[in-house]
């Protein structure tokens, strides 16, 4: 256990993923950190990062809220943050009762969770947003998309409380959307969360970025903006295939932070960071979602490399009492995460092909799980993806990390897949 002071610790719910990184920040400026679990065991997906030695204590939600904020009053907590998704509305309670005065806005709480609340909050504050229903009932889905004008069109059916990508399907024209509806709905899905309404929307056509920020006292700040690389995966959608650091001169930047902004008005986030996903459109910036924590996937320790600072870094400062967080970032190393991906099903071969990837010039960090003899499915989601594994490419020069990226492609490429007996087709990884 931390042997720091546990008076005026901070208070982290469920801080798994990049949730880790705030216990060992925190430690270095003497302060104590104690967990809370709001699920009655680590998910899965979770669980690697997953280290209590970082903790002066260890609390687990049962259902009773009264007693875990009486449990923790007595350590008057300087804040409560949010580690994982798992942990956004929990913490939003504790704050409301342990610390009110740092409390985002209560009434809009649903609205920084559920995927349909927050559509309606971004409606109701005149912010542009994806034509949308959240509903269980399939004939109100129906009537929805006759009044929209969206029969024949493409749509994308997912979970209003998924994560990373989980249940996310996109529905080409002509196919039909109550099958996805269907599987879905009743389903509890990896955050074990019950799948009790199915959102529905429209299909957005244009570049997704991801706005990251840190707010206090309602004044928000960008910590980092990143453009995604995305594909379709035969009947899967919105696949990663990598994600690039954006520079603050770009035209889209301002664009971008002027509606992440008035995204995070209307869903009522004044303290914390935030996850915000955005499809820049030919209509303008449109959501796809907040979420109320930090990106996941270790991505502020790769932001501290490509910026000198981060949404976790921000958060420990204001709350060590270091200050405020400036408005904008600097990019002091061009980055790109690329992430593999398997398109059929099968057994790996040659994974030999990717030990050239920590020779390369702006080599950076990896995390290639691939072992010859692995057996492994089509890659569905943001979980998946990270079982296969990424690479991390940075470096001051853009065009050697371009270059880098075909080389790491080009092994990828090589990679060779053998379906399994019952399977069609053959091998190949691509």
């Amino acid at each position: 256990m931390n042997p720091l002071p546990v008076s005026q610790a901070v208070v982290i719910v469920d801080p798994f993923s990049s949730g880790a990184q705030y216990a060992p920040e925190f430690a270095s400026r003497g302060i104590a950190t104690v967990a809370v679990s709001s699920l009655p065991e680590v998910p899965a997906a979770y669980a690697d990062s997953w280290d209590p030695a970082l903790h002066h204590r260890i609390h687990t939600f049962d259902g009773d809220l009264d007693r875990l904020v009486a449990e923790l009053r007595p350590l008057s907590p300087r804040c409560v943050l949010a580690g994982a998704e798992s942990g956004v509305e929990l913490a939003d309670q504790l704050t409301g009762r342990l610390l009110p005065e740092q409390a985002n806005v209560p009434a809009l709480a649903a609205a920084r969770r559920d995927k349909g609340a927050m559509a309606q909050a971004l409606r109701d504050a005149g912010v542009p947003a994806i034509a949308q229903i959240c509903t269980d009932d399939p004939e109100a889905v129906r009537a929805w998309i006759d009044r929209e004008g969206l029969r024949g069109k493409d749509l994308v059916v997912k979970p209003p409380k998924s994560g990373s990508t989980d249940g996310v399907t996109r529905v080409p024209a002509g196919t039909d959307w109550r099958i996805p509806f269907d599987a879905q709905l009743g389903r509890i899905n990896q955050w074990h969360n019950l799948n009790d309404r199915m959102l529905v929307q429209e299909y957005a056509h244009g570049t997704e970025f991801v706005v990251d920020t840190f707010s206090h006292r309602g004044r928000h700040t960008v910590a980092d903006i990143c453009r995604y690389g995305k594909t379709d995966n035969g009947g899967q959608m919105a696949v990663y295939q990598s994600l690039t650091w954006v520079a603050p001169d770009s035209p889209e930047v301002p664009v971008l932070t002027r509606y992440a902004e008035a995204v995070l008005d209307a869903v009522g986030l004044r303290h914390g960071t935030a996850h915000i996903e955005i499809m820049l459109t030919a209509g303008g910036p449109r959501l796809i979602e907040i979420n109320s924590r930090p990106h996941g996937g270790g991505h502020p320790a790769f932001n501290l490399v490509a910026t000198g600072d981060s949404q976790v870094h921000r958060a420990v400062r204001w709350f060590a009492g270091e200050g405020a967080a400036p408005k904008g970032y600097r990019l002091l190393k061009h980055m790109t995460v690329l992430f593999l991906m398997a398109c059929r099903p099968g057994t790996v071969s040659n994974t030999a092909a990717l030990r050239g990837i920590e020779e390369l010039p702006s080599y950076h960090h990896s995390a290639v799980k691939l072992r010859d003899g692995d057996l492994i499915e089509v890659t569905r989601d943001l979980l998946a993806t990270l079982t296969l594994g990424f690479v991390v490419l940075a470096h001051p020069d853009p065009e050697q990390v371009a270059k880098d990226t075909a080389a790491v492609r080009a092994m990828e490429d090589a990679l060779l897949i053998t379906p399994a007996p019952v399977a069609t087709g053959t091998g190949g990884h691509r």
